[in-house]
């Protein structure tokens, strides 16, 4: 029996043989790729994320056993999953296009009225670009996954993480204009995510 401090390529590999190997990956796992599921559309994201996992141990056979980490893998099997719902995360944005801020306490006005303002313009901005760049971009901001991890979710060249990443920032920065300080012609002023990779 393998314990906890095995890496995922390991317990995966050793659940072929002994299924419940596999829940030590779920509980490392589920989440991370619960919270991003949800994020991107809602309650219908557990739905998502729970067949993630059912799917990831059907075929939990055809994964590489020498990768330490089974993130990228696992969120590529949940972004097929979400791409069944692209209208609800869709609605989702929409939602929160019209969302008006709400009541501000003296202790969090210049932050509440930074992030209304900006709540709407962002929203807005990430339901009009390509699903393929929101895609990359959500999984650098949201799921925190580097470049080279999101090239193998999404199984595309590292180069094409870049520029779908790239393009997706400026179009960001474009929706966001001058609101709270944002400029959309000075393309350097808005980290989504720490620093660049």
């Amino acid at each position: 029996m393998m314990d906890s401090s095995s890496h995922d390529g390991e317990l995966i590999r050793a659940s072929l043989d002994v299924p419940e190997q596999f829940a030590v990956v779920f509980e490392r796992h589920y989440p991370a790729i619960d919270r991003y599921c949800v994020r991107r559309i809602g309650l219908d994201g557990h739905d998502v994320s729970s067949s993630t996992f059912v799917t990831a141990f059907r075929i939990r056979d055809r994964f590489d056993p020498t990768r330490a980490n089974a993130a990228p893998w696992l969120y590529g099997i949940a972004g097929n999953g979400l791409r069944h719902h692209r209208r609800s995360e869709l609605r989702r944005l929409r939602a929160y296009e019209r969302v008006e801020p709400g009541a501000v306490s003296s202790f969090d006005i210049d932050d509440r009225i930074d992030a209304g303002a900006v709540g709407a313009r962002l929203a807005r901005g990430l339901r009009t670009l390509p699903t393929r760049d929101r895609d990359a971009l959500l999984l650098f901001a949201w799921a925190d996954l580097s470049y080279e991890q999101i090239a193998d979710a999404l199984v595309i060249p590292i180069g094409t993480v870049r520029s779908r990443i790239s393009r997706a920032r400026i179009r960001l920065r474009n929706a966001l204009g001058e609101v709270a300080g944002f400029h959309g012609d000075a393309p350097s002023t808005v980290p989504l995510r720490g620093d660049d990779q």
